[in-house]
């Protein structure tokens, strides 16, 4: 295996100058870094990452903690952040939280046991006061989906109250009425933040909530079609429903068509977060923008600007939800 010092011989360069070519942070002639890139490709160097970080004290590894691995919502916000460290030379490393709290500190311990340079965390389940206690220890991190006022430079947030809103008054906005909704776990912050949005919209329309027209479901497929499947036998009324993300939407697609609700002639149906099998139900589901992966890229530029001193675009902490329009919201059946 060749070594820094054949590289150093071979391109007439001292080891700092290589040292300085291979970890990209000062100023070199390009005539310069490309005889050592020629070396380097000529005798298939490979860099020893341990070493570089011990000299560096830099791991070049960014750690992020999600709630789950699975589904279309986490896969995009990780591949986004991944391809941008990627293009920066970086590298992540993953961890499950599972909306636990023990897991997720146990998740945030590893990674920093790991050397991981800053991380990137949408966690649900630990206390606001356990985020600042991070920040006091000069933890360097990028909160996603949370807002917590004393972090408040270092927040990645959508404004899930009005996208709440938004959905609930395209439905009103048809002519409906008649309204389910099914939400999810509301001890989660973006949960009860969409709930509120909705409610906001029943009261400007001059509408109140009703208990019975309300379902707490978990953000996952089976809790939107299960209830679906209760509000719309306890209340056959109901000409809308209005869910708290697209897994859910989906489900309750699927027990709508079971109870023979046509789709969307005697029933809407309204999802969040448009993620990308949401273009491929039938029909198509309308459903409010979330656009998890700008935000994923926004927090990888945030650390590579405070972290790693690059020049990024501008950052932006607060993104706005905004209503897609497709095939599952008709008008009301009694204005159709």
């Amino acid at each position: 295996m060749a070594t820094i010092y054949e590289v150093s011989k071979l391109a007439g360069v001292s080891l700092a100058t290589v040292s300085r070519v291979l970890n990209k942070n000062t100023p070199v002639r390009e005539e310069t870094r490309l005889k050592v890139l020629a070396a380097v490709e000529k005798l298939g160097y490979q860099p020893n990452s341990v070493a570089q970080s011990l000299a560096s004290n830099r791991s070049n590894s960014i750690g992020i903690v999600v709630p789950e691995l699975n589904g279309p919502f986490f896969g995009t916000l990780l591949s986004d952040i991944e391809n941008r460290f990627r293009q920066a030379g970086k590298h992540v490393i993953i961890a499950a939280g599972h909306s636990d709290e023990k897991l997720e500190k146990d998740s945030i311990a590893f990674l920093q046991s790991r050397n991981c340079d800053a991380l990137i965390l949408h966690v649900e389940a630990v206390s606001d006061d356990y985020l600042v206690e991070l920040m006091q220890k000069k933890v360097r991190f990028v909160l996603i989906n949370r807002f917590v006022a004393p972090l408040y430079d270092r927040c990645i947030t959508l404004n899930n109250q009005h996208g709440g809103y938004l959905a609930t008054r395209h439905i009103l906005e048809h002519g409906h009425r008649h309204i389910g909704y099914i939400s999810g776990p509301m001890w989660k912050h973006d949960a009860d933040q969409r709930y509120k949005g909705h409610i906001r919209a029943l009261t400007e329309f001059g509408l109140e909530p009703s208990e019975q027209r309300f379902y707490e479901g978990d953000y996952h497929e089976k809790s939107g079609e299960t209830g679906a499947r209760i509000l719309l036998e306890n209340d056959p009324s109901i000409t809308a429903l209005v869910c708290a993300n697209d897994e859910m939407a989906a489900g309750a697609l699927t027990a709508a068509r079971e109870l023979g609700r046509e789709l969307p002639a005697d029933l809407s149906i309204m999802g969040f977060d448009n993620v990308n099998f949401s273009h491929y139900t039938h029909p198509k589901l309308t459903t409010v923008n979330y656009p998890v992966g700008g935000m994923g890229e926004m927090a990888a530029q945030l650390i590579l600007k405070r972290v790693y001193d690059q020049k990024v675009d501008a950052i932006q902490t607060v993104f706005e939800p905004r209503v897609i329009e497709r095939c599952s919201v008709g008008p009301a059946p009694d204005e159709a």
